[in-house]
């Protein structure tokens, strides 16, 4: 069982597999577990466990002349491997992004106050601050201070949102600047279409939302407008912990890619008007149809956003 991993172990373990599941790496594919580490950003030694996890459920294998190497398809992993793939990938991160968004978190903190609130110590809490740092929702004051940045944290921010995005989404793909990026165009459908094929159901909350995201950041840094690209950006950094919190639901993950892999054949062929079109008709959608309320700990009659696009 996953479980008795320790915690680099278990995030070695993710990592491993998203970045298979990410590359679409075959079967026979040899994996250096210095390589791994070096993609993980950690040492060998956790990397190797989690190699003989994967070895033990049967989607690695290994040989001791050759290495590791990819056993199965990772779409479809053992019941004890998807558990924790899908599991928190840091329970304190998501702690404090829900001590946050339920207003238990004033907006400026100390490390020492944010040790107390979360019963972690300070060097727990210093890790997830920076990470949280990095996904751009809070920032370093003087000293050992800590400032929240403003987030989506209802339903009309999340409505004020989305029509923002569909004012500057498909304005962006019909600017005479669009150009689009054909390798990046084709990456992107390769990791929409893997989803399409059921990859969604082995991804983490993380994979997912990041896969959104850099597929609508892509196309709005072809629009060659900057300012479209920092907006949209700054919007994505601001719903992310409306995104964690509601990763459980069953969200129509495969027809959201179907409606991405939509607008992107229509860039292909140079049909701007039709990709605008798209574009706008997938953000008013994943507006109205997706009910959050649940994510919001209110009840509303009206339809609210969708976390989809």
């Amino acid at each position: 069982m996953t479980s008795d991993l320790t915690q680099s172990q278990q995030k070695a373990l993710r990592e491993i597999v998203a970045y298979v599941r990410r590359e679409r790496l075959p079967a026979g594919t040899h994996l250096p577990e210095w390589t791994l580490a070096k993609l993980i950003g950690t040492s060998r030694s956790p990397v190797r466990v989690a190699l003989d996890r994967l070895v033990e459920s049967g989607v690695m294998r290994y040989d001791k002349n050759r290495g590791y190497s990819v056993g199965a398809s990772f779409d479809q992993l053992p019941a004890d491997v998807l558990e924790q793939v899908n599991s928190a990938d840091d329970p304190l991160y998501l702690k404090l992004a829900e001590a946050r968004f339920g207003g238990a978190i004033p907006e400026s903190v100390t490390e020492a106050d944010l040790t107390r609130l979360l019963d972690a110590s300070r060097g727990d809490v210093r890790k997830v601050l920076v990470r949280a740092q990095s996904e751009g929702w809070v920032e370093k004051e003087a000293g050992y201070g800590w400032r929240f940045l403003p987030m989506i944290d209802s339903l009309e921010a999340y409505d004020d949102m989305y029509s923002l995005r569909a004012a500057i989404e498909p304005a962006g793909i019909l600017s005479p600047k669009f150009k689009p990026d054909l390798n990046e165009l084709r990456e992107l459908r390769r990791e929409q279409q893997a989803i399409l094929d059921g990859g969604h159901e082995a991804m983490t909350a993380t994979e997912r939302y990041e896969s959104n995201a850099r597929l609508h950041e892509t196309i709005a840094a072809w629009s060659g407008n900057r300012f479209a690209l920092q907006t949209l950006r700054r919007l994505d950094q601001m719903r992310r912990l409306a995104e964690y919190r509601q990763a459980k639901q069953r969200l129509p993950r495969q027809a959201l890619a179907q409606e991405h892999l939509d607008i992107l054949d229509a860039i292909e062929r140079g049909d701007v008007v039709t990709a605008a079109s798209l574009m706008k008709r997938h953000i008013d959608a994943a507006r109205t149809k997706k009910a959050i309320h649940e994510v919001f700990d209110r009840q509303e009659t009206a339809q609210p956003a969708d976390a989809g696009a």
